[in-house]
């Protein structure tokens, strides 16, 4: 029989931990603490991370506040001939410039030009948008504090006009309305408005000036009546100031060399007279042929 006095005792003992036991369990909770500190170390790295870039996504622009002595100008339209050149002396003038454009005729190798000679942070930005989308527009006057807006955006070929006149009126007349609209929101109070000489249509009386009656003869020449018409009659009864400009066949380019007319190749059969001295000159076409303000190309 066996003894009772030889079977150990199993009783769990109350007693606290001596010294000596807690060196048993210390390695594994040392482990274990370790561990959390250096996750709650790299949780705390990766917030200070993640805030400091959305602090940078949504820190305001210097384009979106207005500085005393800084006049900020849009120019829709900027990438085009016109306007870049319009673009070119605001910047060379020490005016912040803001270039909004759908590169549907404007050419971005220009926009670039500007961006190399004007680098310094708040003189240029490039937008790439459609003025024919109207939450693109409220976006951009939201985001940006303008002081005068140029605007030079819109398709100007009068043979391509009397193809798709709808196309002509929507872009120039309806796009007008929207920058106009946007302006009056958002309190921009100076407008410089590209129209055209093509409103005078077929005047009885040369040389044109400004007191020669605007009878336009294609929806080229009556799309930019009517958003001169628009203009006008809005300006009457607001403190806006407003400057239309009309000009037929520009011509020419920066004395630099930096800028000049880069019309698309599809179009040089919409037929522009300075497009067919280039072409007549550089021999794309055998000659140019002008008579009774006519002009014609030969095939």
């Amino acid at each position: 029989m066996t003894s009772l006095s030889g079977v150990r005792s199993h009783r769990k003992t109350s007693r606290p931990l001596s010294p000596g036991d807690m060196d048993y369990i210390e390695p594994k909770t040392k482990s274990n603490l370790m561990g959390k500190l250096v996750l709650l170390a790299s949780l705390i790295i990766l917030t200070f991370i993640v805030i400091n870039k959305a602090s940078s996504f949504t820190s305001p622009s210097v384009f979106s506040r207005r500085e005393e002595g800084v006049t900020h100008v849009l120019v829709t339209g900027g990438a085009g001939y016109i306007g870049s050149h319009a673009a070119l002396r605001l910047l060379k003038d020490n005016y912040r410039v803001t270039i909004v454009d759908n590169l549907s005729r404007g050419n971005l190798g220009a926009v670039k030009v500007l961006q190399r000679l004007f680098p310094q942070t708040g003189r240029l930005q490039f937008i790439y948008a459609d003025l024919g989308d109207p939450a693109a527009v409220e976006k951009i006057f939201s985001e940006n504090a303008f002081d005068a807006v140029m605007h030079f955006a819109a398709v100007a070929y009068v043979g391509e006009s009397t193809l798709y006149p709808l196309k002509y009126y929507h872009n120039i007349t309806s796009n007008t309305l929207g920058v106009l609209e946007a302006m009056t929101r958002h309190k921009v109070k100076k407008l410089i408005y590209s129209s055209t000489c093509a409103t005078y249509g077929e005047p009885e009386k040369m040389p044109i000036t400004e007191d020669t009656p605007q009878v336009p003869i294609n929806p080229y020449g009556k799309a930019k009546k009517m958003a001169e018409d628009m203009i006008l009659d809005f300006s009457k009864n607001s403190d806006m100031a407003v400057m239309i400009l009309r000009y037929f066949n520009v011509i020419g380019s920066d004395p630099g060399g930096r800028l000049g007319e880069a019309p698309r190749p599809e179009l040089r059969e919409q037929g522009r007279i300075s497009g067919a001295c280039f072409d007549a000159a550089r021999g794309f076409i055998p000659g140019l042929q002008v008579r009774n303000n006519m002009w014609f190309h030969y095939a």
